[in-house]
């Protein structure tokens, strides 16, 4: 697997005024930043845009505005430190993270499981996120019992039925999955904690689009309201937009 571990972070601005602002430090200033970093593959960032709240369920649903998400390459260790140490150089030279106006309801890393690319992306799944997209649709369920049967059986539907059929839908790219590793608690940084969650116990599912996520979404709800009832809770489900530099601000 080209990166083993991704790091995921939700993000809720409490200050719509901050909206600019905050879009402008986090495309020119620390995205760049991380994506120079030897040990980072890969970061990409995305928007739930306020037009689209219709389109969004789950337990979180009115507690986050973006997804941000990094996948580290071996070691991962090293990279994670790297990683790690930037955020502190950045917090002393000005320039954030810690930001006002800004809550982290989640701040946590997973463990990529598994690829899936539809045929007319043509690319292979480890290439896709690199893929130019228009957004994703984020689902993420929580599992009281991540090892229980029923968690087993959510797992299996998922990669053998739902997500063959989502590929299907007009405008989707690809998919990745991920699975709960462990919370971030940064070495220095006075970051919101996120619980520490059993390993497993958080699934997430990121659907690669094509096509404008808001059209896409009702389509991808059409077709999971045909699965069974599965195990978990659902936490968040939302399409979320890539962000164009200066246009979305």
């Amino acid at each position: 697997m080209f990166a083993p571990l991704a790091f995921f972070s939700f993000v809720r601005l409490e200050d719509r005024a901050l909206h600019t602002s905050y879009n402008r430090w986090h495309q020119l200033d620390h995205r760049p930043e991380n994506l120079a970093l030897p040990g980072v593959a890969w970061g990409d960032r995305w928007e739930i845009r306020q037009d689209h709240a219709a389109l969004v369920d789950g337990a979180l649903k009115a507690d986050v505005d973006f997804v941000a998400m990094y996948w580290f390459r071996e070691p991962v260790d090293q990279s994670v430190q790297a990683w790690d140490a930037l955020g502190e150089a950045s917090f002393q030279w000005g320039r954030g993270p810690l930001i006002p106006g800004i809550r982290r309801p989640m701040l946590a890393f997973f463990r990529p499981v598994k690829g899936y690319c539809a045929p007319r992306a043509l690319v292979a799944p480890e290439v896709l996120p690199y893929r130019p997209n228009r957004g994703v649709h984020v689902t993420v369920t929580r599992f009281d019992d991540p090892h229980a049967s029923e968690a087993h059986e959510a797992h299996r539907y998922e990669d053998q039925t739902l997500i063959p059929a989502l590929l299907e839908v007009d405008g989707v790219a690809g998919a990745w999955t991920f699975s709960y590793s462990h919370p971030q608690r940064h070495s220095s940084l006075p970051f919101d904690e996120s619980p520490a969650d059993q390993p497993g116990s958080i699934r997430i599912r990121l659907v690669y689009l094509e096509d404008d996520p808001a059209v896409v979404a009702p389509k991808l709800r059409a077709v999971q309201e045909q699965a069974p009832p599965v195990a978990g809770q659902l936490v968040l489900s939302a399409p979320v937009s890539t962000i164009i530099p200066w246009q979305d601000w």
